[in-house]
Formats: C-alpha cells, structure tokens, sequence
C-alpha cells in the first residue's frame, strides 16, 4: 500500500490504485485528488504495516469523523474500550483514537490496531506514564514511545509541536482562566517550566519527520494551546500557537510528511467562521482537525450538542474532520451510549457542513429522496433514507404501526393536503369530461 511520501511521490507520476478507489468513493476525480494530495490539500491516514480501509481527509472530500476512547486512572477497563470501539464504527466513525493513560497501554492499542479503520494516539501519554511525571519526560524518552507507536502500525500521531517557549510568554503576557486545557500541551508546559527548556517535539522537528517519513505516518499538529472556555478565545495563546504550527505544517509538506492541523477548541459561534479561515490560509488549505468547536459552556451534559453546532458552522468554511464529543465530555470518561450518541451527533454535523461544501447537486441527490419519502408517507423508504434509520422506525413504531406519525395522526397536514389537491384533480377531469 502506498501511503505518506510514497504517495506523493506516486502521486506526482501517476494515480495510485488506491486513490482511485478512494476518489469513486469520494465522487471525485482521481487525477484531481492526487494532485490535492501532492499539494498538501488532503492526507490519507494509512500505516504499510497493517491493512485497513483507508479514507481520504480534506479538500472536496466528504467530512471524516474521529471517535476518542481508551483507558484513564480513574477507570481503566481495556475490554469496555474495545467495546466502544466496535459501537463508534457501528455508529459511523471513519477514525478511532486511542488516548488510553493506564493499564497496559500497548497491549490495548495493538487490540485496537486489529480493526478496520484508521487509528491515531497521542504518544506523550504514554511517555509520561513510563516517566512517572511530566517534568521526568526526557526527549529521549518521548522519541522512542513516538518511534513504538509508528512501528505499532499506527496510522496518526498527535503531536504537540506547537507548545513552545514562545507560546509559554504568550500565555504568561496574556494569562487566560482556564490556563491550558490540552492534557499534552500542559505536559509540555509543565515539563518547559521547571527545565526552562524548549519542547524537544520544536527543537528537534527535523528529526520527528525523519521517524514518521521512515514509518509513512500522518502527523496531527496538535492544539496544545486551544482555549478552554470561550473568555479565553481572544487570548495570545492560541494565535500564537497558529502561526507556529503554520510554519511547521509548511516545513511538513516540504519534508515530504502528509500532516493535519488541530483547532481551535472553545469559541463563541461568532469566532468560529473567521478562525477556521484563518487556520486554512496560514496552513495553505492543509486538512483541518477539529474537536468542537464548543460554543458555549454552559452544556455539561450536552456538550456533544453545542460541539455539533459550533462543527457545523466550522465544516460550511474549510473544516474536514471532526473529533467526536460526547455527552461526558468534561465529566467523566465516556460511557457505551455515550460514544454512540456523540458520534451520531457528530456525523449530524459533518453531513450538514456536507450540504454546503459539497454543492447543490450532492445537497439534492441526498437530501430530496427524504422529501418525496415523507411526502408519500412512505415510512420504508424514509427509514432507508435517514442516517439511523433503526432509531427512526423504533421511534416511529413506539405508540403502533400508524400510516401517519402518532403526532399527527388523522389530522397529518401532508395527508390533507395531498387529498384535497387530488380531489381538485379529480373535479377538474369531470368538469372537462362533462363539457
């Protein structure tokens, strides 16, 4: 399989069979797609060391959807995240990230690596497991969990390049409430603070792309510095950490690393079209990875609702992946049902930002057999048609088989109406019968 460098490079040759395949999937043409890839415009996860479907992430591309899970301290069960790994595919999800902190942490991600679909992680948390402490995470350590995780068949790293001695003054000149929300970007803090040293994923960014060109693996520039509650959005932090990972995502694409740019974490819904432009034109158009945005914070318990609406907004202008939020989110780790409802929330999201990036033609090849079905009151078809459909028809069928909805019931405004404009139908043919 031809993935990361060896796919640009491909790509600048030739279409690789793969994209091929991809790009009927996507409705694209395939000249076109590899041409979006050589140029930085859409990444393909996919990791030659183990097979799995593969999806394309960007440009023209229909939104992708992560889903997070693993294990943590305060509740470290490797089946119940196996389990919610099989329930967020079922429900949708294109990628699954591992975040696990505790337990044997490698033995579940190579549980994990044995499904079909991408697979991310976040491999400073694990160093800092093995360390014992942030400030105990040396370099060395860090590079060879990195180098583990690649060699795993991992096919996406988040790595926080971003959170560096710069952005650190940005947020002691312009401190925020919530200080840093990112558990890597304030493991990077913490580690800076006390060694008065840079991030060593800055320092030595040349040689992390040489261990993921090496392992042909997708680099994630992560939002260490994203705000955690909307106050905090106009602080220096934030933009400081965008024009950092702006010119390290340059440096990528130059490098030969396919890569993806995260943001911009809590906002309010007014902020949130001019931030994911901006993110777009100081990246040149790279993939734009987004958990949220949440735009408002006021939501514990429906959370995944307000990220959905801020994911909306944010796909209509150039965002195209979307990191599942959950109803727990900011509570506890997430439940079953909880990965189930936030994913189903999030694909919400992404097919309507689809509605809009996509054009009129896909809106109405997707969108408008719902219409007719409902204006038939033909419940199979909409069943078919609906994104959960075996949600729907339970819903439906809850109070009995009715040809309307159990709202509605005899007074259904579309049966009424389709039956008076069909009895006007049939006075008209006898008046001109009669005449």
């Amino acid at each position: 399989m031809c993935v990361m460098h060896s796919l640009i490079r491909e790509c600048q040759t030739g279409v690789p069979d793969e994209i091929k395949a991809i790009a009927r999937v996507e409705d694209l043409n395939s000249q076109t797609l590899a041409n979006d890839i050589i140029r930085g415009y859409v990444s393909v996860p996919s990791n030659p060391r183990r097979k799995h479907r593969i999806c394309a992430i960007g440009k023209d591309c229909n939104v992708k959807v992560n889903v997070n899970l693993g294990t943590s301290a305060g509740k470290c069960d490797s089946a119940l995240e196996i389990e919610k790994a099989h329930a967020a595919i079922a429900a949708g999800a294109d990628t699954l990230m591992d975040l696990s902190t505790a337990g044997d942490i490698p033995d579940l991600r190579k549980q994990v690596l044995s499904l079909d679909i991408p697979i991310g992680t976040v491999p400073i948390y694990e160093a800092v497991r093995r360390a014992g402490t942030a400030v105990d995470t040396d370099a060395d350590l860090l590079f060879r969990v990195i180098r583990e995780h690649c060699h795993d068949g991992v096919d996406f790293l988040t790595l926080h390049c971003g959170v560096n001695l710069e952005a650190l003054n940005a947020l002691r000149l312009d401190p925020r409430i919530m200080g840093v929300v990112s558990r890597g970007g304030a493991f990077h803090i913490a580690r800076m603070v006390q060694s008065d040293e840079e991030n060593p994923l800055f320092a030595e960014f040349e040689y992390l792309l040489d261990i993921l060109e090496e392992y042909e693996v997708v680099l994630s520039l992560g939002d260490g510095m994203r705000p955690g509650c909307i106050y905090d959005a106009e602080k220096l932090a934030k933009s400081t950490e965008y024009l950092t990972i702006s010119k390290l995502s340059k440096v990528a694409l130059n490098h030969g690393i396919q890569r993806f740019i995260e943001g911009p974490g809590h906002i309010p819904l007014t902020q949130v079209g001019y931030n994911i432009r901006t993110i777009k034109e100081l990246t040149n158009n790279a993939p734009l990875y987004l958990l949220g945005p949440v735009v408002t914070d006021l939501a514990a318990g429906y959370d995944h609702v307000a990220a959905a609406i801020g994911s909306a907004v944010a796909c209509m202008n150039g965002a195209d992946f979307l990191c599942m939020v959950s109803p727990s989110e900011h509570l506890a780790l997430p439940l079953v049902e909880d990965i189930v409802e936030g994913t189903r929330v999030t694909k919400i999201a992404a097919h309507i930002g689809d509605t809009v990036r996509k054009g009129i033609e896909w809106q109405k090849n997707r969108e408008l057999p719902m219409a007719r079905a409902r204006c038939n009151l033909d419940w199979e078809e909409q069943f078919k048609q609906a994104m959960f459909g075996e949600l729907a028809r339970q819903i439906h069928e809850r109070d009995g088989k009715f040809e309307t909805c159990s709202m509605c019931g005899d007074l259904c405004a579309i049966k009424l109406v389709k039956e008076i404009f069909e009895k006007g139908s049939q006075k008209d043919k006898k008046g001109k019968n009669s005449e």
